[in-house]
This record gives C-alpha cells, sequence and structure tokens, in this order.
C-alpha cells in the first residue's frame, strides 16, 4: 500500500535529489524510493524487511543514506 496521494507526490516531486531521467540509483523511480523510506518511517522496521515491491532494501538503504547527509 502506498502512502502518498498523487496531489502530494505532485508537489513533493520536483524537491526529489535524482532527475527521472538519470540513469541508475539516484535517478530510478523516486517516488518509489519516497515511498520506501516512508514505508521504513511508518513501520519501524529494519531496512532488510523493506518489501521488494520498493526495490532492493540496500539500494534504497544506500540511497537515503546519501540524501539524508
Amino acid at each position: 500500500r502506498l502512502v502518498l496521494s498523487d496531489a502530494a507526490w505532485e508537489r513533493m516531486a520536483p524537491l526529489i535529489i535524482g532527475r527521472p531521467d538519470q540513469k541508475g540509483s539516484t535517478g530510478r523511480d523516486n517516488r518509489m524510493f519516497v515511498e520506501g523510506v516512508l514505508w521504513i518511517v511508518r513501520t519501524g522496521s529494519p531496512w532488510r524487511d523493506l518489501p521488494e515491491v520498493f526495490g532492493d532494501w540496500n539500494s534504497v538503504f544506500r540511497r537515503f543514506s546519501r540524501w539524508s547527509i
């Protein structure tokens, strides 16, 4: 289940690091990255438990680590 409404995502999308036209982990599906981070925050689960629908947990974690500096 996704957390963000389409309207909320439209307002947030321009602020997210990583452009959709970039290849690699910084540009791949920004919305799924944000949704994955929100899932972790909401559930309090460890990164390893991140559902695969959000991508590889380690890739999402590494991107979050770079993003949160």
